[in-house]
């Protein structure tokens, strides 16, 4: 049986020619998350109550209250803090028990205080929340991220703010409840299904939400719902600010379009490839065709057409065209038309390479959900359970997207939640507490001091 205490054995390394060198783990009141008090400064930017605060607020804790050592509000810190340290799991508790920064974070004394939650209470908190609740904690979710950027951009207004829904699959490997083989993704799994607004011409998209479907769920099922929530938020707080709507093809159902109309919306949705519509493509295909072999390259042009479908109840709408064919190394030309539904009256070419494709960059978002913040870590048995990780992933996120925005106009400006958190909380620390403050002795060589002072200044730190 290997020696519990092995870890905390000095190690020897023996060079030759020079001085051996003596590792110890040793250093008392120290961590290795100094950068994480960055974390309840931007938990603060959500209002004076904080973006934690308001998700607690709407969650019933039914506990005896003589029994009672952590709040719920603790209990959402530490899930939601821990996630953006890089701790997805309720079992790294135990990892945290003795550090001071944990115990700092969550308001209480780093080295008398008490120690966060253990993993059985974690567990038991993440199971024990019901739906209304998770639905009251996605409704303040959206409502805190909404108000903290109408606050940020009230004396510049958006013209427009852009919604952009983009399920993806999260795969499940256990006995998890309503999870389903899915035939599209070729795995049993759940359907999350993250919702960005992006502001203007900001690049940046903000995630607002992330419903959890069953495995076998349609992209489209409560698409109607999700949108009219939020259009009707975002009007509340931008009043005269125009929306789009960007959806990929598990969107194109005729219902939806309707609702879009009827809402007053701006939409560009993809669609499936009908025989009608690729003979409209046709006519434009035979010069792209004769144009890549003369170049060697894919190629590309585009046309709009207008259009009535099956099941749009004889309603006509605007369909652009990509006629290409595409051209890689030692592979076959291949014919690759595309097809986008639209009300915007922009030229055929911006509608699909400026507007659409832009769609692309929320990618990036979902695999920064992905592999920086475990949001598909839905290991839990019960359904609702792994709804409530999936909520925690969203606030870690906009906590981060928060520290990102602080970081603007330094070298982190662009940096994905893993860089962020590898330079700005991955911070060796000394906590040395006294009467009068609690001082944190950060490494002199940290190689990103100057980024780090910059983003505390601006999450509000002054001068000490």
């Amino acid at each position: 049986m290997s020696d519990p205490t092995a870890s905390a054995v000095p190690v020897r390394f023996e060079r030759s020619g020079a001085r051996p060198v003596l590792a110890r783990f040793d250093l008392p009141a120290s961590s290795s998350d100094g950068g994480a008090v960055l974390l309840p400064a931007c938990d603060a930017r959500f209002g004076p109550y904080g973006l934690t605060a308001r998700l607690a607020a709407t969650l019933t804790d039914r506990r005896d209250p003589a029994r009672v050592r952590h709040s719920m509000l603790d209990l959402l810190r530490q899930r939601v803090f821990g996630l953006c340290a890089g701790y997805p799991d309720a079992n790294d508790a135990a990892r945290l028990a003795d550090d001071p920064v944990a115990r700092l974070v969550l308001g209480r004394d780093p080295i008398a205080g008490s120690a966060p939650a253990s993993q059985p209470t974690l567990c038991r908190f993440e199971n024990a929340l019901d739906a209304r609740s998770l639905v009251r904690m996605g409704h303040a979710l959206a409502d805190a991220v909404i108000e903290r950027h109408r606050r940020r951009l009230r004396r510049r207004p958006p013209r427009r703010i852009t919604l952009d829904v983009d399920p993806t699959d999260d795969r499940t490997h256990g006995a998890q409840q309503l999870s389903v083989y899915n035939g599209h993704y070729g795995a049993w799994c759940y359907l999350s299904v993250p919702v960005f607004v992006s502001f203007g011409t900001e690049r940046e998209a903000y995630l607002v939400g992330c419903p959890l479907r069953p495995g076998d769920a349609h992209a489209s099922d409560g698409a109607e719902t999700i949108l009219s929530r939020l259009i009707g938020k975002l009007r509340r707080a931008f009043p005269k600010t125009r929306l789009r709507v960007r959806l990929d093809g598990g969107f194109a159902v005729p219902e939806l379009f309707e609702f879009l109309e009827e809402e007053g919306l701006e939409y560009v949705v993809a669609i499936g490839g009908s025989p009608a519509l690729r003979d409209r493509a046709e006519a434009s295909m035979g010069a792209v065709r004769r144009r890549s072999a003369a170049t060697g390259s894919t190629e590309q042009d585009y046309a709009h057409c207008e259009h009535v479908s099956d099941g749009w109840n004889g309603a006509v709408r605007r369909v652009v065209i990509k006629a290409e064919v595409v051209r890689l190394d030692g592979r076959r030309a291949r014919d690759n038309p595309r097809f986008v539904v639209t009300n915007l009256a922009s030229g055929a070419r911006h509608v699909y390479e400026r507007v659409y494709c832009a769609r692309g960059e929320i990618e990036n978002r979902i695999k920064e959900l992905i592999h920086g913040l475990g949001i598909d870590r839905t290991s839990c048995t019960r359904f609702l359970a792994n709804q409530a990780r999936v909520l925690f992933a969203c606030a870690a996120y906009a906590l981060m997207q928060e520290m990102r925005l602080a970081a603007r106009d330094t070298g982190l400006a662009r940096a994905q939640v893993s860089t962020l958190r590898e330079r700005l909380i991955k911070v060796a620390v000394r906590v040395e507490p006294s009467a009068r403050a609690v001082v944190l002795h950060l490494c002199e060589s940290a190689p990103w001091r100057q980024d780090w002072c910059r983003v505390a200044r601006r999450l509000g730190a002054v001068p000490g």
